[in-house]
């Protein structure tokens, strides 16, 4: 009978996997021909036509829109992997099952999220095919060996995944195995993702190329552009930050809806983890999109002009509310953590008080233009574009210096909770938290004495030397700080255990808040990403000659921004809504074999 058992989900698992790997390989396969027939159609028609419309919609609209889409559902389905094979190898390697659950439900919102993110690159191919023509003819006369590598990959990474996720149980005994698979999921993931950030990093870094290069030279060439790299860094990061949130505010909905109080007490842990994996990414991001502007300044200062100094220079302040919003929403977090699950609210209310105050002021500063927009008279009262006063703090010195002071920030409020209730052994103990003071001391005024020191020296000094010693003070702290905490309380005595399920409902809002936070600012990111270009399909390389070339306005702009965002989270509620659904049906199911008495004790119905 067990092996029958035994042999009928082998057969369910494999035939799952046999279907959906069926389904990407026709995508795979009719997207391809799409490209090859477009190749050749573009060949003969490219002197033709050049673009075509959508009435009402406008191709350029349509291809946002369907762009941000797929980028957005793509980031998650590439940073859930990531944090589902940690929780997996934590599980295995401490025993706690918890873990190895809590890894299978993100791989659950994985598997449901999948086929929209494939779903919606189908659509942007064939979008940019048929409205672009002239365009997709030059990326494919330079990229299209990847095309046939990106099918490649994605074939695999299906083939992968369905593995991965229906032998969950059936490699419950061959976890080494099933954690590989895991592993093999990521790499080709992530290897997805660097060959179509090369696509897109191209369009905004094109590279001179000459006629004596041979093909594959002149193709690693146009694929290791200026940017390429601080493209790919960025994007890993803000994937995790972005499956981190999404399965936090995933679990702040569970949580808000749950019945019993075993459900809320692992919803409850299933969100902390989620903030906690979007803080741990949040954390380095800035560093990373610093590095991607650096970069950008070097490869052409215009460009950088137009996005730091120019008409896209508001958008950063827009992003820095945002990114303000994250930051005070994951450690409001932590503070209600600490105040409903460690019960210690009381004692760290001053310190708290005083994080507040530190992120509050360090956003007013973030977030105060450089440049004000007044009228005549108001220009001339203050004596020209800039405030006397608050026109100090819009330059990037003062901004650089608040981020990094947030950041560091944040880090002492994960480290209040990860302290909380816990009593150092070791002898040394004492030396250590001094040691850690005086770590924090140190970074705090070098950081705030740099950038004082910014405004004294002319800017190639503060972006290429000041910025990078306030970065690296900040990174010294966290790779150092974390090991000898870890260290201290390895053997900690622990005076009271944290209580799960008992949080607030203004805690899962602020979670649920941190996700909507988060897709605001890849969708703000993503159109500052593509105005950059201006009047340039690839910069600098094949103008923009549609009735479209030219750039829209911040209203604009937000109304589109805010439309994508509101159907990503439409879209994402039902696939959260489709992921509860065996859930509530194996509830059903046991309610149902309890009987009436069992129903009458839980005080719900086979309905729900």
């Amino acid at each position: 009978m067990e092996k029958g058992t035994e042999y009928r989900k082998k057969e369910e698992m494999w035939g799952a996997c046999f279907l959906g790997c069926r389904i990407s390989t026709i995508w795979t396969v009719a997207a391809f021909l799409v490209l090859v027939l477009a190749q050749i159609a573009g060949a003969q028609e490219a002197g033709q036509v050049e673009y075509r419309d959508i009435p009402y919609i406008g191709s350029r609209n349509a291809v946002w829109v369907i762009a941000q889409l797929h980028i957005l559902f793509a980031g998650f389905v590439l940073g859930v992997p990531m944090f589902a094979l940690t929780c997996e190898y934590i599980g295995y390697k401490g025993g706690d099952k918890r873990y190895d659950k809590l890894a299978k439900e993100f791989t659950k919102l994985l598997t449901a999220s999948f086929g929209t993110t494939a779903t919606f690159g189908a659509i942007l191919l064939f979008l940019i095919v048929g409205m672009y023509p002239r365009l997709f003819n030059h990326l494919s006369s330079v990229f299209f060996p990847t095309y046939i590598i990106y099918a490649g990959l994605f074939i695999l990474e299906t083939v992968v995944l369905y593995i991965y996720w229906y032998g969950w149980d059936y490699m419950a005994g061959r976890k080494k195995l099933h954690m590989f698979l895991g592993l093999l999921l990521n790499l080709v993931g992530v290897g997805i993702m660097f060959t179509a950030d090369a696509w897109l990093s191209y369009q905004a870094s094109p590279v001179v190329v000459s006629e004596g290069m041979g093909y594959w030279e002149r193709l690693w060439a146009v694929v290791h552009n200026p940017t390429w790299n601080p493209v790919n860094v960025h994007r890993i990061i803000g994937n995790v930050v972005l499956g981190g949130f999404m399965c936090g505010a995933y679990s702040g909905i569970r949580y808000l809806g749950a019945k019993t109080q075993e459900e809320r007490e692992h919803y409850d842990w299933m969100g902390y983890v989620g903030n906690f994996i979007g803080v741990f990414g949040l954390l380095p991001l800035p560093f990373a999109g610093y590095w991607l502007m650096r970069e950008v300044y070097q490869y052409n200062q215009q460009m950088g002009i137009t996005l730091m100094g120019g008409v896209l220079s508001w958008l950063f302040i827009l992003q820095a509310i945002q990114i303000g919003v994250l930051f005070i929403g994951a450690n409001y977090y932590f503070w209600q953590g600490l105040a409903y699950r460690a019960g210690v609210g009381v004692k760290y209310k001053r310190y708290i008080l005083a994080m507040l105050v530190t992120l509050v002021g360090c956003f007013a500063v973030w977030l105060t233009p450089h440049s004000l927009v007044a009228s005549i008279s108001e220009a001339r009262a203050m004596g020209g574009t800039h405030h006397p006063l608050l026109g100090v703090f819009g330059v990037m010195s003062a901004k650089l210096t608040v981020v990094n002071l947030m950041i560091l920030t944040t880090f002492i409020s994960f480290l209040l909770y990860w302290r909380a209730n816990q009593v150092e052994t070791v002898w040394w103990a004492k030396a250590s938290r001094i040691l850690q003071y005086f770590i924090f001391a140190v970074a705090v005024v070098a950081v705030i004495a740099l950038g004082v020191y910014g405004y004294f020296v002319p800017a190639i000094i503060r972006v290429n030397y000041l910025s990078v010693i306030q970065v690296l003070a900040v990174l010294f702290v966290l790779v150092t700080v974390t090991p000898l905490t870890a260290l201290s309380l390895k053997s900690a005595r622990t005076t009271r255990e944290m209580t799960w399920g008992r949080m607030p409902p203004r805690s899962q809002y602020a979670l649920i808040l941190n996700g909507v936070m988060v897709v605001l600012i890849m969708t703000l990111m993503g159109y500052v990403r593509s105005g950059s270009r201006v009047h340039f399909h690839i910069y600098g390389v094949l103008r923009d000659t549609s009735p479209y070339a030219y750039t829209p306005t911040v209203g604009y702009a937000a109304i589109v921004m805010a439309s994508t965002t509101f159907a990503f989270c439409v879209i994402t509620l039902f696939i959260f809504w489709v992921a509860g659904l065996p859930d509530k049906a194996e509830k059903a199911k046991q309610l149902a074999m309890a009987g009436g008495g069992g129903l009458a004790r839980a005080g719900l119905s086979i309905k729900e």
